[in-house]
This record gives C-alpha cells, structure tokens and sequence, in this order.
C-alpha cells in the first residue's frame, strides 16, 4: 500500500533530519589533544630501522630510472635533454612503475585520483612499503574520495615505517571515508568542497623520471579485471623537468588541504580505540599473476627491452599543472591548465587530433572550437572518445550525445566512438583473468605468454585482442567460480560492473548505481572503455595528461600534463591515437541520411529543442554511428566529408552494440535533462 503524501512527506524530513545529525555528528575533526595522542601513538608504533645503510639504499638496477641520470648528463642549462615513453598497454605501465620503485635511491612521490586496493593497488603499496623499508623516503598523496576502502588499511599504514607518509586530498568532513548520510550533508553545505578534486597523477623516483596521464591504481588500468578494463595511455619522461615535478608534487603536499591520514577523524579514532592494525600481507585475487608481474620486474633486460630501448630522446618539455590555489579562485596571474590546452589548440593550422573519453565540453571549450571552425581556412578536428558501449560513465555520454548536432555542424568535428570489443586494441586479454574461449586471443599469446609480449615500438604485432565471435552465449552449463567471470551469461547480464571507488565522476558517486555505469551489451566478453586523454597539435606537438577538456577539469579539478614539442613524439602519439579510430576499434560519427520529406522541418526542431536549457524531448538526433564496409571500390576509410563516404559506410544506429531495452528510456530523460550537470561532469 502507497503510504499518503503527508506520510512521506514526514518520512522524507525525518530522513534528512536523522542525515543531518549522524554527518553532523561525524563532522567534527580530531580535537588538538587527540591528535597529540594520535601522533604518539604512530610515533611510538612506527618502526624506523631500514634494511640498508648503502647510499643507493640496495635499489635494483633499474633501466628506466638510467634515462634520468642519461638526459640529465646530457644536458645543458640552455638545451635539456629529455627521453620520453609513450606506455600503452597496461601490464607495461604496471612495469614501469615497479621498476622505477625498485630502482628508487632517495625519495618516491606518489599522487593519484583512485588507489583501490585489489590487486594492482595492493601490488604497488607492498612495493612502496619495501622501498621505504630499504631506506627510500616515500609520500603518498591520494585524493579523498576514491581513497583506499579501508580505514584500517590507512589506520595500519600511518605507522608502517617511519620513511612512509600517506596524506589524503581536501578530505570533507575531516574523515578518510564517509557513508551515505555523511555525503547527503556534504552535498548540502559543502557542495564546491566535495567536487574540488585531486584529478593530477604523477609517479616521481629521485626527482629523476616521472611518470603522468590517464593511468590511477586499480586493476582495470593495467588490464587486470575479468569485466572491464580501459583503454589507456602513461607517458614517462626523463631528464631535467622532473625538477618542475618535484616542485609541483611538493605544493600539493605541503598545502592546508592535505592531510596527513592519521589525522582524520575515522582514521584517528581507529587509533586511539584499539591501537594500530597490523597490516595483512597482500592476499592476491590471481597470485600467480602477481608473482609473475614482481618476477618480470625483478628482470632488467626484460624491462630494457621492453620499455627503455623505446624511449625517445627529446629537447625540452614542458609540464603545466594546475595548483591548489585553483579551488580557492585565487593565484591571480596564474595559467592554469585548461587555458595552456585551449592556448595551444588555437595555434593549429593543419589538424587537431584529440582523445578524451567524456566528449562534454566546457562552454569556453565550446567558444574556442566555433571559432577555431569559422576561420576561412580551419584545422581539422579529429576527435577519439567513447560510444555508449565503451563508456563507464553513462551520463557523461548521454550529455554528450545531446550535442552531436552542435559539434559536427558548428565545430566541423570528425568524432570516431569507440566499440566496447576491439579488434586491435593495446590490451592484453589474457592478463585480465577472464576464460579465453570467449574472447579468443591471438594465437601465441595464452596465459604463458601473457608477460612477455612485445613492448611499444617493436616489430611484432603488439597487444592482439580479439573481439566476441558469438551474439549469444552458448547452451553450455553455468560455471561457477569467484565473480562469476567464467559465466559469459553473467558477463551480459550483470549490472554492476563497477564498485563506487572506481568511478572518475567521484563526487557523483552516490547517485543511483545503474544511472553511471556500463550499460549491458548484445554479446558476453571482456569490455573495454577508452580513458586516455591525449592531444596532437599538428603532428608537432604531443601532450599526454590527465585532463578530459571537461567542464569538471576547467572549473573544480586539478589536472597535469606534459607537453612536448617535437615532431618525431608527436607523429608517434598521433599514430597510437590513430590507431584508436581505426575502423575494426571505432565507429564512426556521421549526418543522418535526410528524411525524404520535411528534412528541413525535423533539423529545424531538433536544434531548437537542443537549445531548450531543460527541455530537449525532440526523439531523432542529427547524427548516429556508421561502420566501415571495405570493398573494391572502398579499400581504406573515408572522412565523413568525402563524396563516397556513404558508399563506404553503413548506419549502425544510435547505440550500436548496447543492449537497452527500457534504459534507452533513460538515455532520453538524461538528454532531456542532463544539461544541468554540464558544470559537475
């Protein structure tokens, strides 16, 4: 029975008044004796005896941290040298980054926007913890928000050595994690606080090589989840600006809003009531695949071939970074990152090549592209980002889709989305743990070969993945197992893929779980969502970051990249991005084919009800996604601009691949209504 409206109407004050005081009452920070008790608890808890006293603290010979002392030898006050490595695939990067911990001899920083604790995450913090152990100084900045799950895992962290610190960005509230009543008072009286967000990435080893872009830690940036995993891109650069992010990483620790973790309030109340937690030794979904990943690690000629032999020598390199003072609106005369993006997209004569998973553009953005298509003799803007059945932030594309009209007829944009299966892509399938006889890899790369495939540059075929090859599962009995990832059924049908820590739009995270997830496909398989964030200026100048040219990155969060002017790198990162747009990884973004009457009348309403600020409720969009038909008369892609283009390509619909049923609902009420979360996405 429905209960009266006055009846909820109570119930729904008395839930908020019940929110109020609980978040009210968990607000309060540690009092200044408390946190006198908390710092000698850790004090006096926290062992400070290391394993070496040899002044490179018994660091493994690391290839990678080389270039660094190579540039800077080669360098000139005048003239830096610097070697740069585009890492895409994800067991690489993993590589990389426990190399550089391993090779560290003074001091490893550490900034991320997630840092989950599976088994990429806990991976890497035993790595950092016996880093700090041997000797090495090591700072661990994370941002509140989609900070490790446990506040006994930070609780046992803050007293794991005395060479290891742990700091938590802006933490609202004053605690380490906060529930879902502690979030509603959040969103009611600190609603600018809980979406200024910590987005920079940076992995920085002896102030010598640094490591940014899309990459946070967690298992699907490394290839390592059985559901999905993304499609992302790191750039490792040696050599003197490692200085500048030293510098940076610095500003971030020092300032007000990081917190030392043992210093929040959930965190310091473990504490103080039942003493320190002893930290468990990483108990690993897949150890085997650990182990082989810390034995590959532990092989500096794999790493040499694989990864250091590829990097390539550069002048100089630039890393803009956006500083806290960006959330307080001050630092007057400040450049802050998304002004040295557009800066650099305006000086474009030729193309512009640009990758972001979150096509929702900002409204200078948005300026900066018409005016950039209303020159007499404008770029071309060729743009990679996600289709509905890639993206794992459902509104996010929904907004996106809303503006199709806007950014191909207005912006003059060449959009390619790309597809949840494809065909050649930089992921290693057999990495993620999911069974191979349904995604079927390349021959030659099973299990046993899931280490040792051919790194960035080399001749052989790199990173094969292979596509589903059936539209339905077959009649074969339901396998169980741990996350039912040996059942394809259960790979189509489960809705939640992804836990709440895991989501870039963090401070959304509580919205209602189906709204902001992967929508459920036509065929079972490993999913696979794009998340590099890269730019080409006319294959002269290349930058690798973290910003998503989003409206959330020019206003609330902190973003980094490096940029480098050179016309060998950039050629390179245009040819991975381009890779992505291929016709067996993307579809392509096109003109619908007119209406045979009143053609005129439907774009008419169309973009008058686009225009609407609520109100967008017209059905048929301007544009739906094609796919590439090879043949004689059509031997390679065509742009959407070509005469022959529809001779080339077929209409696939509005969301090809996507199994909706009643969310295609959804989709629309998200069009219509999404504009107002333009700012917040």
């Amino acid at each position: 029975m429905i209960a009266p409206l006055p009846t909820l109407r109570n119930a729904w004050a008395r839930g908020v008044v019940a929110a109020l005081v609980l978040g009210l009452s968990a607000c309060s920070s540690l009092s200044g004796v408390q946190r006198e008790r908390v710092d000698a608890v850790i004090a006096s808890a926290r062992p400070t005896d290391v394993a070496c006293l040899a002044p490179d603290r018994c660091a493994q010979p690391s290839p990678l941290r080389a270039l660094g002392t190579d540039a800077l030898r080669q360098s000139a006050v005048d003239a830096p040298r610097h070697y740069a490595l585009i890492i895409d695939n994800g067991p690489d990067a993993m590589l990389a980054r426990l190399d550089l911990i391993r090779g560290a001899q003074q001091s490893i920083d550490l900034q991320t926007y997630i840092f989950d604790e599976d088994d990429a995450g806990r991976l890497v913090l035993d790595e950092l913890i016996q880093a700090a152990r041997r000797g090495v100084r090591v700072r661990v900045l994370m941002d509140q928000l989609s900070a490790l799950r446990r506040v006994d895992t930070l609780a046992a962290l803050s007293a794991a050595h005395a060479n290891l610190e742990v700091r938590l960005y802006n933490p609202v509230l004053g605690r380490a994690r906060i529930n879902y009543p502690q979030y509603a008072v959040a969103a009611a009286c600190c609603w600018r606080q809980l979406n200024q967000r910590m987005h920079s990435k940076m992995l920085l080893v002896d102030g010598l090589v640094g490591i940014t872009g899309g990459r946070n830690y967690q298992n699907d940036y490394y290839d390592w989840d059985p559901q999905f995993n993304f499609r992302d891109r790191d750039l490792l650069v040696a050599g003197p600006v490692a200085a500048t992010m030293d510098a940076d990483f610095g500003a971030f620790w020092n300032d007000a809003r990081s917190v030392p973790a043992h210093h929040l309030r959930d965190v310091g109340k473990r504490l103080l009531g039942a003493g320190v937690p002893r930290l468990p030794a990483p108990d690993y979904e897949r150890p085997a695949r650990a182990a082989a990943m810390q034995a590959l690690a532990a092989d500096a000629g794999q790493v040499q071939a694989r990864l250091a032999v590829h990097a390539l020598p550069v002048g100089p390199v630039q890393y803009i970074s956006d500083k806290p003072a960006k959330q307080d609106r001050a630092g007057a005369g400040q450049r802050w990152s998304s002004e040295s993006l557009r800066e650099l997209i305006e000086s474009a004569q030729n193309e512009v090549l640009l990758q972001t998973p979150y096509l929702v553009l900002s409204k200078p953005a948005q300026d900066m592209f018409r005016r950039l298509h209303d020159r007499p003799e404008h770029p071309r803007v060729i743009v990679s980002t996600n289709s509905l059945a890639a993206t794992d932030a459902f509104i996010a594309y929904a907004l996106s889709y809303k503006y199709k009209r806007r950014y191909l007829r207005d912006f003059g944009f060449h959009i390619y989305e790309y597809k949840p299966f494809p065909l050649d892509a930089p992921i290693d399938l057999a990495a993620t743990g999911a069974p191979l006889d349904e995604p079927t890899p390349t021959p030659g790369h099973g299990p046993a070969e899931a280490l040792a495939m051919p790194g960035p540059g080399s001749s052989a075929a790199p990173y094969p993945y292979r596509a589903p090859h059936r539209a339905s599962p077959p009649p074969a009995p339901v396998r169980q197992s741990r996350n039912d990832i040996d059942d394809p059924r259960a790979a189509m049908t489960r809705t939640r893929y992804r836990a709440p820590l895991s989501s870039e739009q963090a401070a959304k995270r509580y919205t209602r779980r189906r709204v902001n997830e992967p929508v459920p496909l036509k065929r079972a398989g490993v999913r696979v969502g794009l998340h590099a964030k890269s730019l080409v200026i006319d294959r002269r100048v290349g930058v690798v970051g973290t910003h998503n040219f989003d409206p959330r990155g020019d206003h609330y969060n902190t973003e980094s990249a490096v940029m480098i002017e050179d016309p060998v790198f950039a050629a390179m990162l245009a040819d991975s991005i381009r890779r992505d747009i291929a016709p067996e990884n993307a579809w392509v973004i096109a003109p619908r084919e007119k209406a045979p009457v009143f053609s005129g009348l439907e774009y008419s309403l169309g973009k008058a009800s686009e225009h609407l600020p609520l109100f967008d409720l017209w059905p048929v969009r301007y544009a739906i996604s094609y796919e590439f038909t090879p043949g004689p008369r059509c031997p390679a892609p065509l742009p959407i601009d070509h005469k022959r283009f529809r001779d080339c390509y077929r209409a696939v619909g509005d969301f090809p691949e996507v199994n909706l049923g009643l969310k295609s609902i959804t989709t629309r009420i998200f069009t219509a209504f999404g504009a107002g979360l333009a700012p917040i996405l």
